[in-house]
Order: structure tokens, then sequence, then C-alpha cells
């Protein structure tokens, strides 16, 4: 339902001298979903999120951000924006960047729940210019969401973070999405995109390439992932009908194949003694190797 969109593009372009950047992108988020926006280095990514928070303007096609061009200030007070690079003041504390933050927005969360939701307590002290990258971007998605926005923009959030860090803050942003809260991610980590998504858009050449849940983009991909320790021989098994290709790694077989049902049975009749079988579909990852590839080779070939 059009009440349900926060956020548009639609038939969207957008061209740098003879460099088209965007060729009519048509992109709708909706309120309490997240969307992931994925594709290559100069998919198109930067340029749509440009659009959608009025930075840069369509050549032709429109933006629009709670039904408002983007640059007006009644959609612009409604956002949070955490972009890949921040100018903050370096010199100053962290509990102090926050509350001055807060003081621009006339309904902000609490002090306390943003630090406890940020995960920041233990770097409300310390100056920002004398914090890591991965604490940096834990504090600029604390000052991104101190607002209470409704629509939140999520550029790389978690470069820089270790693995305890980027899990915290996946449990913020699944606790903000559950508020109702829209997000547009973009994500160079595709289990990111995969643990967190309601929804995928995949650019590639400035369109869009696919759109929908991760388990419809997973079904563009007929492949299926089967692990096993076993001594047959990989190269002769890379020859079975219907296996795309099997290798050895650390002492397992790792095949791709369509037909995993048919594979694997073959593979238990060669070997009664064939121990830790693992069969996986192809997860997000693949899907996007998949759709990037299909498009580049389009390209060449026209």
């Amino acid at each position: 339902m059009t009440d349900t969109i926060v956020a548009r593009l639609a038939a969207a372009a957008k061209r740098y001298g003879p460099l088209t950047a965007l060729d009519g992108v048509d992109l709708a988020v909706r309120r309490g979903e997240l969307l992931a926006l994925l594709g290559p280095n100069g998919a198109g990514k930067s340029t749509s999120i440009g659009l959608l928070l009025g930075l840069v303007r369509p050549d032709a096609g429109r933006a629009e951000l709670f039904g408002f061009d983007p640059q007006r200030i009644e959609a612009r007070r409604r956002i949070g924006v955490m972009l890949q690079s921040a100018n903050l003041p370096p010199t100053l504390r962290v509990g102090e960047l926050l509350r001055l933050t807060m003081s621009y927005y006339p309904d902000p969360r609490g002090y306390d729940e943003t630090v406890a939701l940020a995960g920041i307590a233990d770097l409300l002290k310390r100056p920002y210019g004398k914090l890591s990258g991965g604490q940096q971007r834990r504090v600029q998605f604390a000052l991104a969401m101190c607002g209470r926005p409704e629509l939140l923009f999520l550029d790389e959030p978690t470069v820089g973070m270790d693995i305890e860090a980027r899990q915290k803050l996946w449990a913020a942003i699944r606790a903000l999405v559950a508020e109702g809260c829209a997000v547009v991610l973009t994500t160079h980590y595709l289990e990111e995109a995969e643990a967190l998504a309601q929804r995928v858009v995949v650019l590639g050449q400035g369109r869009v390439l696919s759109e929908g849940s991760v388990d419809e983009l997973r079904r563009r991909v007929a492949l299926t992932r089967i692990r096993c320790a076993s001594d047959l021989d990989a190269e002769a098994i890379a020859a079975w009908p219907a296996v795309v290709s099997a290798t050895r790694e650390n002492g397992h077989l790792r095949i791709a194949t369509a037909r995993a049902e048919t594979v694997v049975r073959r593979l238990l009749d060669a070997d009664p003694a064939l121990s830790e079988l693992e069969v996986q579909r192809a997860g997000l990852a693949e899907a996007f190797t998949e759709l990037t590839r299909e498009t580049a080779a389009e390209q060449e070939a026209a």
C-alpha cells in the first residue's frame, strides 16, 4: 500500500558526463522493513542513496522522501543517516557529541536508551578523535538513531568492527525495525544482508537486476553445496553429470551441484565410509555473484 512507502525512486536517472550512474531505477522503501541495497562498486548504490537524501538531484524521474522533495526540512528531520565517512569534531567527548546531536531533534530518544542501544557506555568520556575506526562507527550509529528516525540510512555500518561489536549492532538494528523504523542498508558483507534484510535489491550498471526476499534471490541460483569427508577423487567427481565443480579443501570434498539428492546417493554408493556430510543450498553470496556475473556477461556481449 502506498501509505506504507516512506521513500521512493521513480524512473530515476543520473548521469555524470558520459557515465550513466542510474538508468531508470524504481525503488520503494516501506515502513518497518530493512531493505538491503547491494551491488558491485559502480553499480549505483551511492547515487541512489544520494538521490533519496537530496544530496544530488535526478536528471530524469523523481525522488521522494515521505511524499516530499528530499531536500524539504519536513522530510529531512524524520530520517537518520550513517554514511561511510563522517567529519565530527575530534576533541569533543562522545557524551558531548551525543547530547549536542540530540538537541537538534524535537523528540529525541532518551540519552541512556540511546547509549545502551548503540553499546557506547564505555566510550562516553573519551574524545571522538581518540577512538578506533570500529568505535567511531558505533558512535556514528548512536548519532544516526538518537533522533528517533522513521527512516534510517546505514552505509557500510559495520566496517572496522570486530565480530562481537557487529553482532551487537545487528541486534540494535533489529530492535529499531521492530519499532517500525525503516532501514536502508548498503553493505559489502553479504552475510550481513542475509542476516538482517526482509528485502534485497541488487543493482548493476545503474539498473535493478533483481528484487525480492533473501529466499527469493536464493531461488534464482539452483546450486547446492555439498561438503563431506571422503577419499574419493575430486577430479573424477567433477566429471559426474550435474556436478558443476568438485574440489578438495583441508581433507574435505566440496561439491557444487544443481541435483544434490542424485549426487549424494552416488557419493554414498561410491564411498560407504563417507562421513561429515553437509548439504546446504546456495546463499545470498552465490545469488549475488551469479546475478552480477550475468550482467557483466551481457555487458561484454553488447
